[in-house]
């Protein structure tokens, strides 16, 4: 697969907001939580979780409709735009399955995946979701 010229291939995550998706995923024992990251400027500057009303919310997730508008509509009237969508694996591996992959529906956004897969130890990975895939952005921590 050939990384299109204008997809960055590393991106820069304040750890201020690394810790919000760790505690936002671990506030749901066995659910995947799901929300946004928004930036200024191209620079990541907040979360939004948004309630995941999946079925089950066990392995997958759905934004609430509502919530997700209103959210979109607040980062606008904030001048932020959508970074990127999260949601978290409760029990596998912080890699897009291919059903994450075939609903992805901001293809301009990132794809962050937050694992908890193994206890005691979280897992954060950002992807770009192509039509046939995702290819991994290396995550620096700021």
């Amino acid at each position: 697969m050939t990384i299109p010229k204008n997809i960055t291939e590393q991106i820069k995550l304040p750890r201020t907001l690394i810790n919000q998706l760790m505690t936002h995923s671990q506030s749901r024992e066995g659910e995947e939580v799901c929300g946004f990251i928004a930036s200024r400027n191209g620079v990541p500057v907040k979360t939004y979780p948004v309630t995941n009303i999946a079925t089950p919310v066990t392995n997958r997730f759905e934004m609430e409709p509502r919530a997700q508008i209103d959210t979109i509509r607040k980062m606008r009237e904030q001048g932020e735009e959508i970074f990127a969508i999260y949601h978290s694996h409760p029990t596998s591996p912080a890699a897009p399955s291919q059903q994450d992959i075939n609903e992805f529906s901001y293809p301009e956004a990132l794809s962050l995946i937050i694992s908890l897969n193994t206890k005691g130890v979280l897992e954060i990975r950002a992807y770009r979701m192509l039509a046939n895939g995702a290819i991994e952005v290396t995550i620096e921590t700021t």
